[in-house]
C-alpha cells in the first residue's frame, strides 16, 4: 500500500457539536472509526454502532480525552427493527457500514447479494426512518451517507456493492427533498479506494477476478482511473463528513461530495 499523506487521528474542528447526538454505523474500524472520533472531537455524543465488540472497545479507548464521548452499541444491521430503534433521538446520522465481495455476476452468491443490499441500503433507510421524527421535531438534522465513487460509476465484478451504493444515492436525495422544510440535510460522501480493511481484503479477490498477481491489483485496478495515485486515508473522509455536519454546510443538501482523486473527471 502507498504511504500515508495525512496525519492519523481526528483533527480539531472549527465548530462545536456539543449537545448533539450522532450515530455512526460500521464504527469499529476504517472510515466509521475515523468519523466517530472526528465527531467526538467536535463535542458530539457518538453512538458507535457495529457488530464487532473488540473494535468498539478499542474505539472507546481511543476516544478518551476528546471533547465529546463515544458509546459502543453492539448491533448487527441485518436486524432492521433494531437498527431503526437505535436511531431514535439522533441529531446526526452517518450511514457508513458496508461489505464487499468481488465476483462475476454469474458466480455471485444470491444470499450475499441480499445481505449486501440489506446492510448497505435497507438498513440506512430504516436508520433514517428512525432518526427523522426527532430531527423533524427539533427543526435540525444531518444525514451523511458514506457512498463511494461506485455510487456514481460502476466497476466489473461488484454487482451488489455498486447496486447498493447507487440506491443509497437515490435514498439520500429523496431524504434531502423531504427533509429540507424541516431543517434536515442529507448528502453523500463519495471516496475512491480508502485505506481500510475492506480494501485490503479485496486484493486477493480482485487478483483472481482479473487474472493478475495480487501485487499488481493496487496500481493496475484500484488506482487505474484515479489521477491522484494513492489511497485515501479514513481521516480525510471523516473531515468531509464533519464538514457536512457543520454550520458552513447548512445550504448543502441532496448532493454528493466526491473524493475520488479525479476518477470521475474522465
Amino acid at each position: 500500500m502507498t504511504a500515508r499523506s495525512v496525519p492519523a487521528g481526528p483533527q480539531a474542528p472549527s465548530f462545536d457539536l456539543g449537545g448533539r447526538t450522532a450515530l455512526v454505523t460500521g464504527a469499529a474500524g476504517g472510515i466509521g472509526r475515523a468519523c466517530a472520533l472526528q465527531l467526538a472531537a467536535a463535542g458530539a455524543k457518538v453512538r458507535a454502532v457495529d457488530r464487532q465488540a473488540g473494535g468498539l472497545e478499542t474505539l472507546a479507548e481511543r476516544a478518551r480525552g476528546l471533547a465529546g464521548t463515544v458509546e459502543p452499541h453492539l448491533l448487527d444491521l441485518t436486524d432492521l427493527d433494531a437498527a431503526e430503534s437505535a436511531a431514535a433521538g439522533t441529531d446526526i446520522l452517518v450511514n457508513n457500514a458496508g461489505l464487499q465481495l468481488v465476483r462475476p455476476i454469474e458466480d455471485f452468491p444470491p444470499d450475499t447479494f441480499h445481505t449486501v443490499l440489506t446492510v448497505m441500503l435497507e438498513a440506512p433507510f430504516r436508520l433514517i426512518r428512525g432518526a427523522l421524527p426527532h430531527m423533524y421535531g427539533q427543526g435540525w438534522g444531518r444525514i451523511v451517507n458514506v457512498s463511494s465513487v461506485h455510487g456514481l460509476r460502476a466497476s466489473a465484478f461488484k454487482s451488489a456493492y455498486v447496486a447498493a451504493k447507487h440506491g443509497l444515492e437515490g435514498l439520500s436525495k429523496t431524504a434531502a427533498l423531504e427533509g429540507a422544510p424541516h431543517g434536515v440535510t442529507s448528502n453523500c460522501v463519495n471516496p475512491a479506494y480508502v485505506r481500510t480493511p475492506l480494501v485490503e481484503k479485496q486484493l486477493t479477490d480482485q487478483a483472481a477476478a482479473h487474472g493478475i498477481p495480487r501485487e499488481r491489483v493496487l496500481t493496475e485496478i484500484l488506482l487505474k482511473d484515479s489521477a491522484v495515485k494513492r489511497l485515501i486515508e479514513p481521516e480525510e473522509v471523516a473531515e468531509a463528513v464533519a464538514y457536512l455536519c457543520g454550520p458552513a454546510a447548512s445550504f448543502v443538501t441532496g448532493t454528493s461530495l466526491v473524493l475520488d482523486g479525479g476518477w470521475t473527471a474522465h
